[in-house]
């Protein structure tokens, strides 16, 4: 009789018990206090393996990766920048100070300094190291020192500009040459193509 009252309350701790769960994982040790009841502890247990593995995932994503910011454009003092529109289109200036949101004081080798606004420059990728509002000479050594006209002129941004200027400085019969030449290259084009039509057919 006793043994069976024994039973009987043991049945009933183990109906109404907790159990704890540890799930282990290289960052911490969670516990997990749950109602022992097929359904419930099954859902229960499904979606905190689902969430700790997700939240884990996420946490070793962030320390394992060093994020670049791909952006490396700023408005800072020595950028060079592209006048967009305007008088001084085309030309290439230095950022040497900004004087507010809106604009910036901007100088070159031939030019007088003056202020511009940020919608009238593109910024580049060339910086060079000056300080804030430098005298001319320094301007021209720091410029000479980075070799900015080089640089700017290898680059591929720089080549379309200058293809695009010799363009327009072309007259009529420049073009008129321009159109020969093209005529005169295909014409090379077709009858390579036509030699190799033939060598492959023989």
């Amino acid at each position: 009789m006793q043994a069976q009252i024994k039973d009987k309350a043991l049945q009933h701790e183990l109906k109404t018990a907790h159990i704890e769960i540890q799930i282990k994982s290289p960052a911490q040790l969670i516990p997990l206090t749950i109602m022992k009841s097929p359904a419930p502890v099954l859902k229960t247990l499904t979606f905190a393996i689902f969430y700790h593995y997700l939240s884990d995932l996420s946490s070793r994503r962030s320390t394992s990766r060093n994020p670049k910011m791909p952006f490396k454009r700023y408005v800072e003092i020595g950028r060079i920048a592209l006048v967009n529109y305007g008088k001084d289109y085309g030309k290439l200036v230095v950022i040497v100070d900004v004087i507010d949101q809106n604009r910036a004081l901007v100088d070159a080798p031939d030019m007088v300094r003056g202020q511009m606004n940020f919608k009238r420059l593109t910024l580049t990728d060339i910086k060079i190291d000056i300080k804030r509002v430098p005298n001319k000479k320094t301007l021209i050594a720091a410029l000479d020192a980075a070799d900015v006209k080089n640089k700017w002129e290898s680059s591929s941004w720089g080549r379309k500009l200058i293809v695009q200027k010799k363009r327009a400085s072309l007259n009529d019969f420049d073009r008129f040459k321009i159109m020969l030449a093209k005529i005169k290259k295909a014409g090379v084009v077709k009858q390579e193509l036509a030699k190799l039509k033939k060598e492959t057919s023989a």
